[in-house]
């Protein structure tokens, strides 16, 4: 029974990152909505990013963004998406690559390093008076 478990969750993670993959290359598709667009560069942006929302090494909340969210987030853009254009980029996913960007990197870094910043100021000034 475990043996079955453990082979249904490594299916299901193998599903959810040729998701990923495959919303990452709809986003980029000019027949999809662009309400699907913005969604699916968000959701496939935060899925490749270095930085998790809640850090994995907070005890049970880590690993709520991972293991919940995110599929939820994927799940709604894969509703948004047409099924024929969807079924085709599943198939493109099934092949490609994800993207590796140092640049993207740094830029994600950069805009979580400003955002905290900017939030911490915005605090301060509320606090201070």
């Amino acid at each position: 029974m475990l043996d079955r478990t453990t082979t249904r969750l490594k299916d299901w993670a193998r599903a959810v990152k040729r998701d990923v993959c495959a919303v990452w290359l709809a986003a980029r598709d000019p027949r999809v909505p662009w309400i699907a667009k913005a969604l699916g560069i968000v959701i496939a942006g935060y899925a490749l990013s270095p930085i998790d929302l809640i850090p994995d090494f907070v005890p049970v909340l880590g690993y709520l963004d991972d293991a919940v969210l995110l599929p939820l987030g994927i799940a709604l853009v894969v509703w948004l998406i047409p099924p024929d254009i969807m079924a085709e980029h599943r198939a493109a996913a099934a092949t490609a690559h994800l993207p590796v960007s140092r640049t993207a990197g740094v830029v994600v870094v950069l805009l979580w390093t400003s955002s905290i910043v900017g939030a911490m100021w915005l605090a301060l000034r509320a606090f201070a008076g």
